[in-house]
């Protein structure tokens, strides 16, 4: 089979649409490609949020990933589950999600979790439960670098916020998270100097810091678009997280990243409204709708279509006068962005060797669980 055809199913019949299918083996490509881009896979921290499964979190404890960061108490409770060794709670913990946080915690006693913070009342907040139930919480400081989403300033406000942590009772402030998520650059220098720009605040409060006289926080950095440059860094964490499955949106901008797509969503042509137009059983459903009409999904084996409208259970394309397309017809698409794609979907139909070989569940796409 060509390159150009991996993604396809020759069991086709047997699968009903809109589907989210996975390929395995290039997800395995994937995860030894991560490895490679890096010295030490103990700088590795990667998101789940993309995947969402156990079976690909265990692909990549097989392959010597030990820790990972997530952003719910599902997506932790799922790598308790497969007995992971380093879990960040990559999100402040608060009210009922506090109580959520104690409870994993205990439930889970072989995953180390830890949590971020990034102001006094969430610290003594998780202090007070950590105290109640006998208990030390490891916490991150997390840092604003630009997002303006959450986290606090690099500068004196945070030194003192990490400070006052290390006197708070049974929490231990370990660390700092500067997650730049806004850095979305498609050129790699001109992303690299804003990268290190928003960087430099947070080495400086690292070293003001450990002149302090504290150890030396750990520092867990970046994501997909920034990963190659934090890679390069000394004792840095790196937190990837859709070169997993990958996606259309990151290929196009990520071009220096090689990573494969292996994930797709399958449709069917269910319908044709007039002599130029197709419908697909791919709605808002089953892809996601956050971006504009035209960087929704890309059909790798139709790649001229032209998309006109969607709703919740159609997607309607201009296919051109004297198209062939037929009512039945299947298409290969290529999200945009996977991560919020996979979480429309239960179970993630695995394909091997061409064929069907059975279904990954993505059970951290729930809210809950059982805590």
């Amino acid at each position: 089979m060509a390159e150009r055809d991996w993604y396809l199913i020759n069991d086709i019949d047997s699968l009903d649409t809109p589907a989210l299918v996975v390929y395995p083996d290039r997800v395995k490509q994937n995860i030894i490609m991560l490895i490679g881009m890096i010295d030490n896979a103990e700088r590795l921290r990667p998101h789940v949020k993309t995947f969402k499964s156990k079976e690909a979190a265990l692909l990549m404890m097989a392959a010597g990933i030990t820790k990972f960061k997530c952003a719910t108490i599902a997506e932790a409770e799922m790598l308790g589950m497969c007995h992971a060794t380093d879990v960040l709670l990559a999100y402040q913990p608060v009210g009922p999600k506090l109580k959520r946080f104690i409870k994993l915690i205990k439930a889970y006693p072989d995953t180390h979790f830890s949590c971020l913070i990034d102001n006094a009342f969430a610290a003594g907040e998780i202090s007070v439960s950590a105290i109640g139930n006998n208990m030390q919480i490891t916490v991150y400081l997390d840092l604003n670098i630009g997002q303006n989403r959450t986290g606090i300033k690099p500068d004196e406000t945070a030194l003192q916020l990490y400070k006052d942590c290390v006197k708070l009772p049974s929490i231990i402030p370990v660390g700092l998270h500067a997650y730049d998520g806004h850095i979305h650059n498609p050129d790699f220098e001109m992303r690299k100097t804003e990268c290190d720009e928003g960087f430099e605040p947070v080495l400086k409060l690292q070293s003001a810091i450990k002149e302090e006289g504290f150890p030396e926080p750990i520092i867990i950095a970046g994501g997909s678009p920034t990963f190659p440059i934090h890679a390069k860094r000394k004792a840095i964490e790196c937190s990837p997280g859709t070169f997993v499955y990958w996606d259309k949106g990151y290929e196009t901008m990520l071009s220096e990243q090689p990573f494969l797509p292996a994930a797709l969503v399958v449709t069917r042509v269910i319908s044709k409204p007039d002599e130029t137009l197709i419908c697909l059983d791919l709605g808002h459903k089953s892809i996601a709708a956050e971006k504009e009409l035209g960087s929704r999904v890309y059909f790798i084996n139709a790649p001229d279509l032209i998309p006109v409208s969607q709703s919740e259970e159609h997607l309607v394309m201009d296919a051109g006068k004297d198209h062939s397309y037929k009512v039945g017809d299947v298409l290969f698409g290529m999200p945009y962005h996977v991560c919020p794609t996979v979480a429309l979907y239960e179970r993630a139909i695995t394909i091997e060797n061409e064929h069907i070989s059975g279904e990954w569940k993505n059970i951290a796409r729930d809210r809950k669980i059982t805590i």
